[in-house]
């Protein structure tokens, strides 16, 4: 039996097109993957650049409404640039319209940021740099040491305002716990009680989004909660954070065993050729993220010269681990995957230029995996 599939959706902007498209366009997505049999549909949170999904509790709250019964959630708020009773509270108002609908998504990539910034500021030995390598098919490339591109002035300065001045973030566990307590209503301030309005006693289990074998895998592990590792972002990692979470697990309420959900990056088309020349922007977009400002509007693949060997270089385990190909090609690495990181769920994004071309991979995968929705 194959394992449920999800969607991640960022609201891209491609070139020429603009945010309000972008955001109706992912809301007519989340119909469709509603139809074909998806079990939840997620949406990211960014800042400062062309993807659209910059709020995500607004964009859940008009992706449910428009649909009737798929899941819908956060792939993932950022604790580091937030406060607990603030996430506690939206998403619990977001429950109370849609019992039993809402995922509550949570990383630290706020606070891995400024991390990367610090370590990035402080001369250190270079580490050696693993070899590739496959497991069963699945490519595991070196880690993209990220220190470089934090230190972009113009990052950091965007970075800057996503908080308030002076504001400091308390540690990630620490956010999490002061999350489940105000849903479970035993949430203190010194000796003051604090109940969350909407949040408290609602359906809401946080789901932990996690790159390495670092804190969140020990965080989601610890406190018995659902992992998602995120292998289209970071494929270096993602395996070994599957594997500390399911080690240290320890049972919960939410959980009597680990749950574990590994993303992936997909093109779907007809044939391979068509899904290559769709996917062939794909590299231009990440380098646009690793060597420029962030993400740029998504190239029209009809426009654009080949990738630079330099270029080529800073994406490489991007572009080499994202699953481009026709149903059965995508199908079988997918399959692969789940296989070797033991995944009881998939959750796939699919970033193509053109909306339609999206919807087409969408539904060519959703039929050819055997989505219970039909097409």
């Amino acid at each position: 039996m194959t394992v449920p599939l999800s969607i991640l959706d960022l609201a891209p902007i491609p070139e020429g097109s603009d945010a309000a498209t972008a955001l109706r366009n992912t809301v007519d997505l989340a119909q469709h993957a509603e139809r074909w049999g998806y079990r939840r549909f997620w949406v990211a949170e960014h800042h400062f650049v062309s993807v659209a999904s910059s709020a995500p509790a607004v964009l859940i709250g008009q992706i449910a409404a428009a649909t009737q019964s798929i899941r819908v959630g956060a792939a993932a708020v950022q604790l580091g640039q937030t406060t607990a009773i603030a996430v506690a509270e939206t998403f619990g108002m977001l429950e109370a319209f849609h019992p039993g609908r809402i995922d509550l998504g949570v990383g630290r990539s706020g606070q891995r940021r400024r991390e990367a910034q610090r370590d990035g500021a402080v001369k250190r030995e270079p580490k050696p740099v693993p070899p590739w390598r496959q497991i069963d098919g699945v490519v595991i490339p070196a880690p993209f040491d990220i220190t470089a591109m934090m230190r972009n002035p113009r990052l950091k300065a965007r970075m800057s305002v996503l908080q308030q001045p002076e504001a400091v973030a308390p540690d990630f566990a620490e956010q999490v716990d002061d999350i489940l307590a105000m849903i479970a209503g035993r949430y203190r301030i010194g000796d003051v009680e604090a109940h969350a309005v909407p949040g408290e006693g609602s359906a809401l289990t946080p789901w932990v989004f996690g790159s390495s074998k670092g804190q969140s895998a020990r965080v989601a592990a610890a406190r018995g909660l659902p992992f998602v590792a995120s292998y289209h972002i970071t494929p270096a990692t993602a395996l070994d954070a599957v594997e500390v979470y399911r080690a240290e697990f320890q049972p919960s309420p939410a959980l009597a065993e680990p749950y574990v959900v590994v993303s992936a990056d997909v093109v779907v088309a007809e044939d391979n050729a068509t899904a290559r020349h769709l996917a062939s922007s794909y590299g231009h977009w990440v380098y646009s993220i690793r060597a420029g400002d962030g993400a740029s509007p998504y190239p029209d693949p009809d426009l654009v010269a080949p990738l630079t060997a330099e270029q080529e270089a800073v994406v490489k385990d991007r572009t080499a681990t994202q699953f481009v190909g026709d149903p059965d090609e995508v199908a079988h690495r997918l399959d692969a995957l789940q296989r070797v990181s033991g995944a009881d769920e998939l959750v796939i994004t699919s970033v193509t230029h053109r909306h339609p071309d999206r919807l087409r991979s969408h539904r060519l995968l959703a039929e050819h995996w055997g989505l219970a929705g039909g097409c």
